[in-house]
């Protein structure tokens, strides 16, 4: 996965990548020749998916999390909606069919207003996505797999569907990325190659930490056997935050030969 305004499109096809994700921050204007600029330099590139990110997200810890990310704080709902209708237009302008973001922490109960809101407004982006011919996607880690498949299910939408992130699922504390992926596996679309620890248990509230794919706990032989096993046929894109410039690209080189390997 690569952001635009972050990294450029050489340096990608340089590691030998020939499909990923790209990711929109907010406050990017999608203009007409933001467009073109793109559509140039994906140009034999397998794009599977255009993700959303929003201004005043902070992934500092997780109490920051469910303040600021996604579709849970009510000051700015409406906006990221709008924001991630224009996100589709984007994608579909670029020939994408799938957008995807994380909608924010999914309360458990079905009657709290949050739940209500954040249902109903993905009700509505699946349908402009829908529109598109797109798929959306809800990223993996922010809650158990129980709760994300039944919220797919009270949400009510075909092209309602899951960009699994077993990274996530470890550092949010949230259960075992391998068991999550097998409850959710008719429902996945996308995939990230990352990887990570489980929060520290001495200190409440904090993220586990990110690491080099391979070098976390998420088991990533087992992870691409069982992708094999359940007959994911998508991209595996990789995903590494948290690393400077030169760090991310020794990573994210070493990860795609490792993924290689595993692929046999």
């Amino acid at each position: 996965m690569f952001w635009a305004g972050r990294h450029e499109m050489a340096g990608i096809r340089s590691l030998g990548v020939e499909c990923g994700q790209l990711g929109i921050r907010g406050g990017i204007a999608l203009t007409p020749a933001f467009v073109e600029q793109w559509r140039s330099a994906l140009d034999g590139f397998r794009l599977a998916t255009v993700v959303c990110a929003f201004e005043g997200e902070s992934y500092a810890d997780i109490p920051t999390v469910k303040q600021t990310v996604g579709f849970i704080p009510q000051s700015t709902r409406a906006a990221r909606e709008a924001r991630t209708r224009e996100v589709s237009d984007f994608a579909a302008q670029l020939g994408v069919g799938g957008i995807a973001c994380h909608i924010g922490f999914v309360p458990d109960d079905r009657s709290d207003g949050d739940y209500i809101a954040v249902r109903d407004t993905v009700r509505r982006i699946c349908d402009h996505a829908a529109a598109n011919g797109q798929t959306f996607a809800l990223e993996t880690g922010q809650e158990p797999a129980d709760v994300l498949l039944r919220f797919l299910d009270d949400t009510g939408r075909g092209n309602l569907k899951i960009n699994f992130d077993p990274a996530n699922m470890i550092l949010y504390g949230t259960g075992d990325p391998i068991e999550a992926l097998e409850m959710l596996a008719p429902h996945v679309v996308s995939v990230h190659a990352k990887d990570g620890d489980w929060p520290p248990r001495s200190s409440t509230g904090a993220l586990g930490r990110e690491r080099r794919l391979g070098e976390g706990a998420v088991g990533i032989g087992r992870f691409v056997e069982t992708l094999k096993r359940i007959g994911y046929a998508g991209t595996v894109n990789i995903e590494r935050e948290g690393a400077d410039r030169d760090q991310w690209t020794q990573d994210v080189r070493a990860a795609a030969a490792l993924l290689r390997r595993l692929a046999g």
